[in-house]
């Protein structure tokens, strides 16, 4: 099997999609900043804190590498597949699809969890700013997108059958 890499803003649904997607697939989900947490040995607040974005977004690339070559649903990070490198890596290796949720839907989810540090530390201008700046390379660094208006068992229908429709399986 090959990987199914989901993007899209913070709040998205990627994670909830993603186990779904997973179950129907026959594999498992692997949430990206867990993965990150896990090989650092922190939190992804702290390794903002202490290392810095630049630094967490190094790990982000090598922790897609290394699951390029894993057959699962990767729910990625906001802002994992901004990068034109990590972008080709998920579309050379997978299918990549954006999940395209509404601003407001994606700020109600985010506005108050501490372990989100860019939603944390933004005011709701600036994260609909970053909001707006990021899509279109959500949808640059995708082989396809899927509205997030949905329910999340419908959403991973629709991505199941793309996957299906682009690997045969």
């Amino acid at each position: 099997m090959r990987p199914v890499y989901l993007c899209g803003f913070m709040g998205c649904g990627k994670t909830t999609v993603g186990k779904l997607l997973a179950k129907q697939l026959g594999c498992k989900c692997i949430d990206l900043d867990d993965y990150i947490e896990q090989q650092a040995g922190m939190s992804i607040p702290e390794i903002f804190s202490q290392k810095g974005e630049p630094y967490f977004r190094e790990l982000e690339t090598k922790a897609l590498t290394d699951l390029a070559a894993v057959g699962a649903v990767v729910a990625t990070g906001g802002g994992a597949l901004l990068s034109d490198k990590n972008g080709e890596v998920a579309k050379s290796s997978g299918l990549a699809v954006f999940i395209d949720t509404d601003f407001d839907t994606c700020y109600d989810r985010i506005k108050d969890d501490p372990h989100r540090p860019i939603a944390a530390s933004s005011t709701k201008e600036q994260l609909k700013e970053r909001f707006d700046s990021r899509r279109p390379l959500y949808m640059a660094h995708s082989h396809s997108s899927v509205s997030g208006d949905a329910a999340p068992l419908a959403i991973a229908a629709e991505i199941a059958g793309l996957y299906k429709d682009r690997f045969g399986r």
